[in-house]
Parts: C-alpha cells; structure tokens; sequence
C-alpha cells in the first residue's frame, strides 16, 4: 500500500457518495454498507494503519494530535480532500464544517469511541462544528472533507 493505492481506495467510496447530500441518511447508508466488517472498512482502516506505520499518513503533530492531509480535494477523489489523524484520549481544535465531513472511525483501542461514537462512520452535516474528541483509548480518524473546506475557530462558549 502507497498513497497511490490509497487515493485508488478512497475514490471509490468518494465516487459512490459524490453528491449525496451529507445528513443521518448517508451516515446510515454507510454504516450499512460499509461499517465495521465490510470489506471497505476493513480495507480502508488496514490501509491507513500501513500509512501510519510507513509514516506517510499523520506526518505532522501537534498538542499530542498526529494529523495529515494525504489526499487534496481534486477530481481523482471526487472533490473531497483526506485527512486522518491518530488521537488518544484527547480533544481536538474546535472547527467548522462549512460543507459537512464525513468520518470513518476506526478504533485502535478496543472500545475507543470518536465524539462518543464507536466504529463506523459519522456524517456532520454542511456548517456544523465541533471539538473532535476521542475517549476510551486510541483510534485513526479519517476525513472527507467536501473541496477540502474547514474552518478552524475558537470554541463558541
């Protein structure tokens, strides 16, 4: 596994979900579909546990976060940028959505939950925001995000 074999990965599922509103109907479709035990997850969190080892994914860190963009937003993965980021029992820079994200969680730690979410996925709709946080021990992140938007801010009180 490269970062080519990986791009080849992620653009399938972007090219099925390109379009689709981002809302609790396609979380629900892929959980279905490709949550835990399906061949995509299981594909997609092996690929991402190889970038991680061969240091091609979460390159950087910060604040105890390792994160990395490895995939920008560009017709090869259907308008939708990659990040992943490796988090232990920590809670992330508050951020904004301005056209949705669509997560897949893939739990290091047995139990390991994303915003208090088990594996899977989690779609955030488009100008939604958050803390991302992971509790109960260590999981991968990885993120869709729609023309690579996010908006880092302060965390309304």
């Amino acid at each position: 596994m490269d970062v080519t074999g990986f791009q080849t990965l992620i653009s399938n599922i972007t090219a099925e979900i390109a379009g689709a509103t981002l809302d609790a109907s396609l979380e629900a479709h892929l959980n279905a579909d490709h949550g835990p035990g399906s061949h995509v997850y299981e594909s997609l969190f092996a690929a991402c546990q190889i970038g991680v080892r061969e240091g091609w994914l979460c390159q950087r860190e910060a604040d105890g976060i390792r994160y990395g963009r490895v995939l920008k937003a560009t017709d090869a993965t259907n308008g939708f940028s990659v990040d992943v980021v490796d988090m232990a029992n920590i809670v992330g820079p508050h951020h904004v959505h301005p056209n949705g994200e669509i997560d897949l969680i893939m739990p290091l730690t047995p139990g390991a939950c994303f915003d208090s979410r088990p594996a899977g996925w989690c779609v955030f709709e488009p100008g939604s925001a958050h803390r991302p946080s992971v509790s109960q021990g260590r999981a991968l992140v990885l993120y869709l995000l729609p023309q690579g938007a996010i908006s880092f801010t302060p965390a309304v009180a």
